[in-house]
């Protein structure tokens, strides 16, 4: 269940990702958890707060991370979900697709965040037009 919504996701895994499950994953059989960075019992105050310092260490490593990669924009664990789901709209995903990936609560939240994007993809497609009328003119013109 995906932590801000309470929906469920359920995920194919590619062989890569799987390989690197398999080298982080938890061992203990009898843990809830798919990695041991909760030891807490599972929906337990313990466990949230476990699961906080967890995140807030992995944020502080992407920031390393991006300083050593000498990036200059922010990064944060949402940084994946928010690029693949960018990547899907470039791909031409429909956004309800992308939306029920993501597991929002509704398709306009995904909206959103694609809004920027999709005036990116408008803003192509009029110099791609313009492109395509020029070459057509150059071609009338070359044949008068």
């Amino acid at each position: 269940r995906r932590r801000k919504t309470g929906r469920l996701l359920t995920v194919t895994l590619v062989p890569e990702a799987m390989k690197l499950i398999k080298r982080y994953m938890n061992t203990d059989p009898a843990s809830p958890y798919l990695f041991s960075l909760i030891t807490s019992g599972e929906g337990t105050e313990a466990a949230y707060k476990e699961y906080q310092l967890a995140l807030r260490n992995f944020n502080y490593q992407l920031m390393i991370l991006k300083q050593v990669l000498g990036l200059t924009s922010e990064v944060s664990s949402y940084t994946a979900r928010h690029t693949w789901a960018t990547m899907a709209y470039y791909c031409e995903v429909h956004p309800g697709v992308i939306s029920e990936a993501m597991g929002h609560s509704s398709i306009t939240v995904t909206e959103t965040y694609l809004k920027p994007f999709k005036n990116k993809k408008i803003d192509e497609a009029n110099v791609a037009v313009i492109s395509s009328l020029k070459k057509v003119y150059r071609a009338g013109k070359l044949l008068n």
